[in-house]
């Protein structure tokens, strides 16, 4: 049954209750049936069982199985450091696991702690848990709605939906039928679970409790939403894999041939085990230079070197990975209110019958009388406040009718002090009218302010030119022409009226509400955020599409989205209810061009991410209240208003503090630097390894010593590595970071010139090496291995220069501009510099005869290598134009 469309007596006949209540036994009876009054709690995965999972990278293995193999044979150090480094970056994955999903507890906390029900025909408080279909609820201002259900009373009765509608305007009940199909916001005679009584009292019919209940059906999508990997760990998780196979397919392949070797008498070693040993060990030292073991740890510093610049500017970054999704964003869908708009309704035109139309005087001295009439009514007829903290208190459209007197230098606090309240009709949604009584000078007035269909109808004069002149067809034609012109601006219009009342009187009736003196009309809007135009059009460069999603009216939306520049020609608005319509080919084919969402429901909004999801685009979504709690955990990135609900920040990715659409704009750029700062790293960490894997294997084909040891590869990739990675996370942004199109979601980590980067400065690096490793051959064995760590040492270090840009030279980017690189730089050469101190030296199998010519000729051919880089890098630019 749509409640919304019948009868209190039809839906108190459908629930088999009346106006009177449950007994005691049948609320026990139904309790049993239908269950407790809450949301059901899902269990959690264990911390142990979320540790464990960490180790299922294929990566992660490899490295176990070094680890362990090392273990057995005795290089208990090597094994502590990679045993180490895993459980550092287990623990950290369990943490923020852990901290990510509390949606749920959100929602429940905002449950109504207690309920006042009709039992036994008397009234008594209930926890709201126990509230079953078919009881009979009372409402008074400041309760919580324990359960959804239809209104059998409206008393004033106004409910704030914001939680669930997205909308700040509280929302004026009634009870009567409402015969067509109307989306939830306009459904004004129900209330629903969670939303909070603002004014007024009233009584309601239990209709759904628990899951069944609105907020019920959006705890289900938020357990059905699918909290989405982002790009960078869609491609680091397959790229792990890939590389764990190769790695050890190599490792065998390494091992095969090694042990061929001795086994068909061409290796020079007596001792076959040793030598087997030896083999299987030099297998291992290529698992561990091909792994970049600090590689996701090294992510998460960049990431969160990110948050803090997004955090400046007013973008807090819940989880990590959400950095690098907002760079790749290819659609936002947005809210209107406070996000686009500012969030406070304002007065931006008025008409008075006179021909007075301009700017409003700010000199009340200087006022008309009919200028003077329609402030004073504006102001009087209002129940709303404004404090001395300039804290506006109560409903907004009231609220901008204060200020609006504020801006015109009149005092509403000092208006109400001379002209007192003495009765009052308040405004109900049926008269669409408010009145109040006051005294001016010899007598009594009523002021009367509502909707203008309503005030023109019951309007007998017109105020013209200083006179009360007959309301004639030609006066009203001219006034409905323009409302009709505010209208279509998608302005919220008012309109102004009083009558002399007998000196008597003392209160007013409905009846007093008739043959009143039309004043005349003011227009307001929630104007958009000055910043907003140019933000919009900076997406646009950004090829970055906006979509508008909104729970108010689709004229409204519309007209918004125009004037900001969101709505061009050939697109165009539809609301949720036409969406539910649209058939899912439908929508595919008419997705691209409807930017503007209106009236739409949680399920609406789950169904336009997933919409642009389907067609492989990055989508964030923002929002404030519960019901876009399962569309932000749907969306790529989720992104709360600063000023929303817990449950929406608890199921959101980045928090808005400013609630401002330019600041996820600014936030975007930031995203874009991040990423491309991620994959600097990335590309400077595997440059360096695929150098020391090209040094490993040319000296297993030529039969020579390895030239690294284990503990040497894990110092670098550990300890020496690390600090130029995370320098290279501090680079500013690229010149062209807002004029590129978003990254496809099927691009490779290593596109964009990263692979090309890799591959050429990871060429010159080995080439370096080997050749390092020749010289110190002539020499001994032992020399050539002291030579080769100390070429990749230096060479990998110095390629941070090269690693800064893809595009630019060291020189070009600015050689001082990231003095954290230079700080890293200088702090590799420190760290090896102690490996070659006596009593250090002997554990990286350094011997006492490296001297400062062996140490010259490899430091000549790491400066050569990085030298070459840069000129690579001008040729394939040069090329690519």
């Amino acid at each position: 049954m749509e409640f919304y469309k019948e009868t209190p007596e039809a839906v108190l006949k459908q629930e088999n209750t009346s106006e009177k209540g449950l007994t005691r036994e049948e609320a026990r009876k139904r309790l049993e049936k239908y269950g407790y009054n809450e949301l059901k709690q899902n269990k959690t995965i264990p911390v142990w069982k979320l540790f464990l999972e960490t180790f299922k990278d294929p990566m992660v293995i490899v490295l176990v199985i070094a680890a362990l193999v090392q273990l057995a044979l005795g290089e208990v150090i090597e094994s502590i450091i990679i045993f180490v480094v895993l459980i550092v970056n287990a623990l950290i994955s369990v943490i923020q696991t852990k901290k990510a999903e509390s949606s749920l507890d959100a929602l429940r906390e905002m449950s109504a702690p207690e309920a006042k029900v009709l039992r036994d025909e008397k009234k008594e408080t209930i926890h709201a848990r126990d509230v079953v279909p078919g009881d009979i609820v009372l409402l008074d201002a400041g309760d919580y709605v324990p359960a959804d259900g239809r209104l059998l009373e409206s008393s004033s009765l106004k409910v704030d939906e914001g939680m669930l509608t997205g909308e700040s305007e509280t929302v004026q009940k009634a009870i009567d039928p409402i015969t067509e199909e109307v989306a939830l916001g306009d459904r004004i005679n129900m209330v629903f679970s969670s939303s909070l009584v603002a004014y007024g009292r009233g009584s309601f019919v239990v209709t759904a409790t628990a899951e069944k209940s609105e907020i019920g059906k959006i705890a289900g999508l938020l357990e059905t939403a699918e909290a989405k990997q982002t790009p960078l760990q869609q491609k680091l998780e397959s790229f792990s894999k890939k590389l764990g196979i190769a790695i050890l397919a190599l490792c065998i392949l390494i091992f095969a041939v090694e042990a061929g070797r001795i086994f068909l008498g061409t290796s020079t070693e007596t001792d076959t085990t040793q030598a087997i040993l030896n083999a299987f060990m030099f297998a291992v030292a290529v698992a561990v230079a091909a792994i970049p073991e600090a590689l996701s740890s090294i992510v998460t510093i960049v990431l969160s070197v990110g948050t803090n610049k997004m955090a400046r500017r007013h973008a807090i970054i819940r989880k990590l990975p959400a950095v690098e999704t907002l760079g790749s964003t290819s659609v936002i869908c947005t809210d209107k209110t406070g996000t686009l708009t500012q969030n406070k309704m304002t007065v931006v035109d008025y008409y008075l019958p006179d021909g007075v139309k301009k700017n409003f005087p700010n000199e009340p001295a200087s006022w008309e009388e009919s200028e003077r009439r329609l402030m004073n009514i504006a102001v009087l007829c209002n129940d709303s406040t404004i404090n001395e903290n300039g804290e506006e208190l109560g409903d907004p459209t009231e609220t901008a009718l204060l200020a609006f007197s504020k801006s015109s230098n009149q005092d509403p606090s000092e208006l109400r002090k001379t002209y007192p309240r003495l009765a009052e009709l308040p405004f109900d949604s049926e008269r669409k009218l408010m009145s109040t009584l006051h005294q001016f000078d010899n007598e009594k007035v009523m002021l009367t302010k509502g909707g203008p269909d309503v005030m023109f109808r019951r309007a007998k004069f017109l105020y013209l030119n200083g006179e009360e002149v007959p309301f004639s067809t030609e006066l009203l034609s001219e006034l409905e022409k323009t409302n009709e012109t505010f209208s279509k601006e998608a302005l919220r219009v008012l309109a102004y009226g009083y009558k002399r009342m007998p000196a008597e009187q003392a209160t007013l009736t409905h009846e007093d509400e008739n043959e009143l003196v039309l004043v005349g009309l003011t227009a307001m809007i929630d104007p958009p955020r000055e910043a907003v135009y140019a933000s919009i059009e900076e997406a646009k460069k950004a090829s970055i599409h906006t979509v508008m999603i909104t729970g108010d009216h689709k004229t409204t939306a519309e007209a918004i989205g125009r004037n900001i520049g969101l709505v061009e020609e050939g697109d165009f608005a539809v609301t949720g209810q036409e969406l539910d319509r649209m058939s899912e080919e439908e929508l595919e084919q008419k997705l691209s061009h409807i930017t503007v969402y209106a009236r739409v429901s949680p399920e609406n909004k789950i169904r336009i991410v997933r919409a642009w999801q389907k067609k492989e685009k990055v989508t964030a979504m923002t929002g404030d209240g519960v019901n876009d709690a399962p569309a932000l955990k749907q969306a790529d990135i989720g992104i709360a208003m600063g000023s929303g609900t817990d449950v929406a920040k608890d199921a959101s990715a980045m928090i808005l503090t400013d609630d401002n659409f330019v600041s996820i704009i600014s936030a975007v750029e930031v995203g874009r630097t991040v990423f491309d700062n991620i994959k600097k790293a990335i590309g400077y960490l595997f440059a360096g390894n695929l150098g020391a894997i090209i040094a490993i294997l040319f000296a297993l084909m030529m039969n020579w010593v390895n030239p690294f040891t284990a503990l040497q590869l894990l110092f670098i990739n550990l300890v020496n590595d690390s600090l130029p990675a995370i320098a290279l996370g501090m680079e500013k942004a690229e010149p062209d970071v807002m004029k590129r199109k978003p990254r496809d979601m099927n691009e490779g980590i290593f596109a964009g010139g990263t692979m090309r980067a890799v591959l050429s400065r990871g060429i010159l690096i080995g080439v370096a090496v080997i050749i390092s490793q020749f010289i110190g051959l002539t020499i001994s064995p032992e020399i050539s291995v002291a030579m080769a760590f100390t070429t990749l040492i230096l060479a990998r270090t110095l390629q941070t220069f090269a690693a800064r840009s893809n595009t630019q030279t060291a020189f070009g980017a600015g050689f001082f501009q990231n003095k954290y690189v230079l700080g890293a730089v200088g702090l590799c050469f420190v760290l090896y510099a102690i490996t070659v101190l006596p009593g250090v030296r002997e554990v990286f199998s350094i011997p006492a005869s490296f001297g400062l010519s062996e140490w010259g000729i490899a430091t000549l051919l790491a400066v050569s290598a990085v030298l070459l880089m840069e000129v690579v890098k001008l040729i394939s630019n040069r090329i690519a134009k």
